[in-house]
């Protein structure tokens, strides 16, 4: 049985920083997401890796100040979000693929996490 859970939202000051967590378990995917819906918008991309590759992708409005990671021993994916703007305030989800073709369209992931609250204070 497949399982994501997610970790590490909060409450933080626009400039701060928070690490997201997911923890998969019942069994390695070939990519592993992360997406966001802010309130009123649609759910959008946010970041990806390749398990297989170590492939890379983020959405521009967050390249330079979000990093994904993973660790391989605890199947877990992190983002580390730096410099956060209000506008970054979302629930941003975990999912992953199992397909090995690398790729950031949500329709494309197999399982989602439930999802975590990010706020960012002016």
């Amino acid at each position: 049985q497949v399982q994501l859970v997610e970790s590490g939202g909060g409450l933080v000051q626009a400039g701060g920083s928070l690490r997201l967590s997911c923890a998969a378990s019942g069994r390695t995917f070939s990519t592993y997401g992360w997406f966001r819906q802010a309130p009123g918008k649609e759910r959008e991309f946010v970041a990806a890796t390749s398990w297989i590759d170590g492939t890379t992708s983020y959405t521009d409005s967050v390249r330079g100040r979000f990093t994904i990671s993973r660790d391989n021993a605890k199947n877990t994916v992190y983002l580390q979000m730096n410099s956060l703007k209000p506008e970054d305030t979302a629930v941003y989800y975990c999912a992953v693929r199992i397909l090995k073709q690398f790729t950031t369209r949500q329709n494309d992931y197999d399982y989602w996490g439930q999802g975590t609250q990010v706020t960012v204070s002016s």
